[in-house]
């Protein structure tokens, strides 16, 4: 478990699930608190969430959305292609649950792929009876670790078996150790398995191809790696991450991130000047 608290008062505990979710889920978290900014900009990145709201709705601008949607009783997000926009009611109270690639889909009565820059409301994935009955549960809680140790029964009992499943992880994986730069077409081969199959498959249990996941992870250890407080080379730095010409490298980055390259590094500055050590830093951004 880990718990930080800083200089916005804001709370933010995480436990890692016990087997077999433990190999769905990176980790359960509780947030409760002022955060830094009203709005923030998340990049696309390989990691599915789901929250559940227990304070004032949210609201969600997903894709290439114009409006933003509110979300009172929280979201569940599968894998996004482009950057999309998080506004926190203030004060916020949450849980929420950060998965593995492959590790939402279980939890889903729909291919993950419906889901693919349009989040849901957790009453359109599990019915409003029991999201109300979970929400009073978890305010019913002492504790943020009681908390979470509720949500993670509840998730105990609606894990589900997924076809390809273990393909998919198996493959998934592998493209994470790698960061993205193992050719995809080699992992099909070594499981045996035609592409038109594992393309379905990730379809449905990620919500994107094996390609573009592999593209993402690419970009998402690229940019993470970039030091912003020193002087960047933006041609290095696409030519390190195997992208063929810089102009290429800017428009993915602004289609995942929302930015240019160089408006990413003033807004990185921005968080890291205003609120360092904060237990949202690392991948959000301000969008005030």
């Amino acid at each position: 478990m880990h718990a930080q608290r800083d200089d916005v008062s804001v709370e933010y505990v995480s436990r890692v699930p016990g087997p077999p979710l433990d190999g769905l889920i990176d980790d359960l978290y509780y947030l409760e608190g002022v955060p830094p900014y009203s709005r923030l900009l998340l990049p696309a990145a390989p990691a599915p969430l789901l929250i559940v709201n227990l304070a004032a709705p949210f609201r969600i601008r997903a894709g290439t959305d114009a409006e933003a949607v509110e979300h009172p009783d929280g979201c569940a997000v599968a894998t996004p292609t482009r950057a999309w926009e998080f506004g926190y009611p203030t004060p916020t109270r949450s849980v929420g649950v950060h998965f593995k690639p492959w590790g939402l889909a279980p939890f889903l009565p729909m291919p993950a792929a419906e889901l693919c820059d349009r989040p849901a409301t957790v009453e359109q994935i599990w019915g409003r009876p029991a999201v109300a009955e979970l929400r009073h549960r978890l305010n019913s809680a002492d504790t943020p670790l009681g908390m979470l140790m509720l949500l993670e029964e509840e998730l105990g009992r609606r894990r589900r078996a997924i076809n390809g499943l273990d393909i998919v992880r198996h493959m998934s994986s592998a493209i994470a150790e790698t960061g993205g730069t193992v050719p995809v077409s080699d992992l099909g081969l070594a499981a045996r398995a035609s592409s038109t199959y594992v393309a379905k498959r990730f379809k449905e249990v990620i919500g994107v191809t094996p390609k573009r996941l592999a593209r993402s992870y690419r970009f998402t250890f690229t940019v993470l790696a970039i030091d912003v407080a020193a002087p960047i080379d933006w041609g290095d730095v696409a030519a390190r991450a195997g992208y063929f010409d810089q102009a290429h490298f800017v428009h993915e980055f602004r289609e995942f991130t929302g930015l240019t390259p160089t408006r990413y590094v003033e807004v990185r500055q921005r968080f890291l000047r205003e609120h360092p050590d904060h237990a949202l830093e690392g991948w959000p951004l301000p969008a005030d």
